[in-house]
């Protein structure tokens, strides 16, 4: 029985709430917007940016926000960033099982790959899955979508995330949808999106997969 685990980044490999917010920031500056509170960007961990940008500039000019949030990310935003404490022992623990590793993010895989192998975890995983630039797989149920069509070999799929996407994104594609609680969703919010099972840690995650 051949296991495959996606892992979420943001909020479940790596905490990037100065890159995201910092480049959040940036793009509502160069539009001339103002800042909204800290609560509103805490909740801008983990859903697409095509979600974000719209209730912060409006349909019209999100394109362009998002242009100038990459302008950033490219330059600096990446490296914005912070691995959980434990997540590489946790990785290395279910990898050794014989499961199959995965990242399955919402940020273009381009990024999403740089981020993994500049933080030493590259490793562990077959592949990084991510959206495309013009936001082609830009949900989390067309991504996991996507990636499982291409490793045809698991007989049984499990996601791993801190947001209600990426348990929504496991439920609709079939998948055993595990919550992490150390991310940027509660307890709440992973439990009523199906989660049949939550890290408070990473230290738990090889109990929780194997």
């Amino acid at each position: 029985m051949t296991t495959h685990v996606y892992f979420d980044l943001d909020g479940t490999l790596t905490d990037p709430y100065e890159g995201i917010t910092n480049c959040i920031l940036y793009a509502l500056d160069e539009l001339g917007f103002p800042h909204p509170d800290d609560d509103y960007l805490y909740s801008c961990i983990g859903p697409p940016l095509w979600d974000t940008f719209p209730e912060l500039v409006g349909q019209e000019l999100t394109r362009q926000a998002i242009d100038l949030y990459r302008e950033r990310f490219m330059d600096v935003g990446w490296k914005e960033n912070l691995p959980y404490e434990g997540i590489v022992d946790a990785l290395e623990a279910v990898a050794s099982t014989g499961h199959l590793l995965f990242v399955a993010t919402a940020k273009p895989h381009m990024n999403a790959a740089r981020i993994v192998d500049h933080f030493g975890m590259g490793e562990f995983f077959a592949t990084v899955y991510g959206s495309e630039l013009d936001g082609t797989r830009g949900t989390k149920t067309e991504l996991l979508e996507f990636a499982i069509d291409r490793n045809p070999g698991g007989t049984r799929h499990i996601m791993v995330g801190d947001r209600q996407h990426d348990l929504i994104g496991a439920v609709a594609n079939a998948m055993t949808p595990i919550g992490v609680a150390y991310g940027y969703g509660s307890v709440e919010e992973l439990t009523a999106a199906g989660a049949t099972a939550i890290a408070a840690s990473p230290a738990d995650l090889p109990d929780i997969l194997t």
